[in-house]
Formats: C-alpha cells, sequence, structure tokens
C-alpha cells in the first residue's frame, strides 16, 4: 500500500448533489447535454488546479467518475494523485455508489485514493450507524486485500437533541474521537482521514492520536473545509498544521464555488474563473505551510 505523503493539498470537487441542483438547478436523471454541462464545470474547477502548479509530490484531486471521468483519466497521465468518491452523494445513510458492482468501478478507474463521505454521530440512531459500519467494512476489508488505499470524509452533524449552542466547539471534537475510534474497531481502516476542523490545538492532537493509535502510525488526516468562510477555513488549517499527523487539506466549495456561480452568470469570464481557483487554492496552501513552519520554529 503506498504510503501518504509528506504533505497534501487537496482540491476536491466531487460534489454531485450540490453541482445538480445548487449550481445547475437541475433534477437527475441527466440528459447527455445536462451531464456535459455538469462536467464543464467540473473541468473548468481541474484546470484551476493545474493553473496552481503545486507540485505533483504534495498535491491532488478529488472528483467523480460520473462528471469526472475524463479528469481523473487525465490526472492519471500527468501524475497527479487522485481520489475518487465510492458513496452516492446527498444521503444521510451511507450507500455504495455503483452497489455490488463497486470493485468493477474502483478497479476502472484506479485512483489513489478511494474515498467515502460518512456521516457519523456515536450518539445517533444506534442502527443506522450499525448498518453504516457493516458496509463500510465490507469495503476496507476489500481494499485492504487490493492494496489500496481508504480516505475517510467523517461528518458528525449534531442530533436534534444537540443541536444550538456551541456544539461545534463544544461537543463535536470529542464526538469525532469516538467516532473513529467506533469505526476502528468495526475494522474500518483508512490511510487518511479528512476531518472538520476544530478550533484548539488540544482537540486536533486528541484527533491525529485516536487516529494513529494501536499501531496506525502511518495513518495522517486533512482538513475538510465545508463550505465555511474564508477565515474559519485558514483558522482550521493553521490549528491543524501545528499538529503532527495533519498532512494538508481539502478545502473545495470555499475554493470554487463563488467563481463558478459568478462564471455561470456571465459575470466574469471562463479565465477569470480559473485563475481565480488558482488563486484560492494556492492561499489554502501558503497558510497551511507557513503555520507548519511557525509550529516547527
Amino acid at each position: 500500500m503506498n504510503a501518504n505523503p509528506a504533505a497534501f493539498y487537496i482540491l476536491p470537487f466531487d460534489h454531485r448533489d450540490s453541482f445538480e441542483h445548487g449550481l445547475f438547478g437541475l433534477t437527475p436523471p441527466l440528459s447527455a447535454e445536462q451531464t456535459a454541462q455538469v462536467a464543464a464545470a467540473k473541468q473548468l474547477v481541474y484546470d484551476g488546479f493545474l493553473q496552481a502548479d503545486v507540485s505533483k509530490s504534495v498535491s491532488g484531486i478529488l472528483v467523480d467518475e460520473q462528471f469526472g471521468a475524463a479528469i481523473l483519466k487525465d490526472a492519471q497521465s500527468k501524475g497527479i494523485l487522485t481520489a475518487c468518491p465510492a458513496e452516492k452523494s446527498g444521503q444521510d445513510e451511507f450507500a455504495l455508489e455503483y452497489g455490488d458492482d463497486f470493485a468493477a468501478h474502483i478497479e476502472a478507474v484506479n485512483p489513489s485514493y478511494v474515498k467515502v463521505l460518512v456521516r457519523y454521530n456515536p450518539s445517533g440512531d444506534a442502527a443506522l450507524n450499525a448498518r453504516q459500519r457493516e458496509t463500510l467494512a465490507q469495503l476496507s476489508a476489500y481494499l485492504q486485500r487490493t492494496e489500496r488505499p481508504l480516505m475517510f470524509e467523517l461528518l458528525v452533524p449534531a442530533t436534534p437533541a444537540q443541536q444550538g449552542g456551541d456544539y461545534d466547539t463544544q461537543s463535536r471534537p470529542a464526538l469525532m474521537v469516538q467516532a473513529i475510534e467506533e469505526l476502528q474497531d468495526a475494522g474500518i481502516e483508512p490511510q487518511l482521514w479528512k476531518v472538520e476542523g476544530v478550533d484548539t490545538r488540544e482537540n486536533a492532537q486528541a484527533l491525529a492520536q485516536v487516529a494513529q493509535r494501536s499501531g496506525r502510525e502511518n495513518v495522517k488526516l486533512i482538513v475538510l473545509g465545508r463550505g465555511a468562510d474564508d477565515a474559519q477555513v485558514r483558522r482550521w488549517l493553521e490549528v491543524a498544521a501545528a499538529v503532527p499527523g495533519f498532512i494538508g487539506f481539502a478545502v473545495g466549495r470555499t475554493t470554487f464555488w463563488d467563481a463558478l456561480k459568478r462564471w455561470r452568470a456571465g459575470e466574469i469570464s471562463r479565465d477569470d474563473a480559473v485563475s481565480e481557483i488558482a488563486r484560492n487554492y494556492l492561499s489554502w496552501v501558503g497558510a497551511f505551510e507557513a503555520a507548519r513552519q511557525k509550529a516547527s520554529v
């Protein structure tokens, strides 16, 4: 199994539901023409990634097979690290995009990482959590057998009883640690955890510690953007960069969403949208590397 890079800066644009509904106002199933429109928007994001020209040793893309098959192929031909999602988009309960045919699709696309997005709150529906653990354990076992790294995007949404107040800062960090522990105990073994940001170094250290417990020293973590504003994303990156075990980020919508919306509305040119995405992506790289350098002094 390939080792994680020392740093890993991912531009994720594997969003399907939000592109279809939020950006284009489309309702599946899509026609060939509609599919091509969404694919063209994703090509624009990819062009922004290429324009940023970050070293291939530390950068990568996360894009879906449905709209990004050609992008994945091109990135692989250029030696760019790739990740491809295995989950159905926009689901509260994890389900494999291609059901029992998941292995054939993974082998055909052959990404550097197979990614899953999972909503898992240890205080939530116990039966739901158990079903998710069972499906994920089957996928993880296949990936371990075939020596394919798993990237696990963990979202811990508040239950109705937990909503409001300071959930994000007071309750979520400990629930994230508990969730990782439960998933590991179920036989689910990511090489890379993609986690929501936390506001203190202590919370980030707790996440790194649980991710790397019991002989998992090679497991690493990256921070996701969650569509937050620039200041919040920058804060999460600065906290994570100071903690060993965190090697980078996967910031998607905060990087490209506004540029895509204005391009779609005819307010900016395609070239301007590409350049804006490149600048935003580079700004996250700079913020993470500056914080990591500061922490090492």
